[in-house]
């Protein structure tokens, strides 16, 4: 299982190398650069599915994700 998640904001594209929780997902990030608060797109569970390189350790697991 992959643990660690670029994240792209997509207001300004700064990139983030991030830890996933592995027992939860991630509901809420702020960017560092530009302070953009964002959560999912509709039809994700978390914002590492939305705007992630890796989906979230839920998912890649196959199981439902918990918020």
């Amino acid at each position: 299982m992959i643990l660690e998640s670029v994240i792209r904001c997509p207001s300004c594209g700064f990139e983030s190398a991030e830890q996933m929780p592995t027992d939860a997902c991630q509901y809420f990030y702020e960017c560092r650069r530009c302070g953009a608060k964002l959560k999912p797109k509709p039809g994700d569970c978390c914002v590492f599915c939305s705007y992630g390189s890796k989906p979230c350790p839920p998912k890649q697991a196959a199981s439902s994700c918990s918020q």
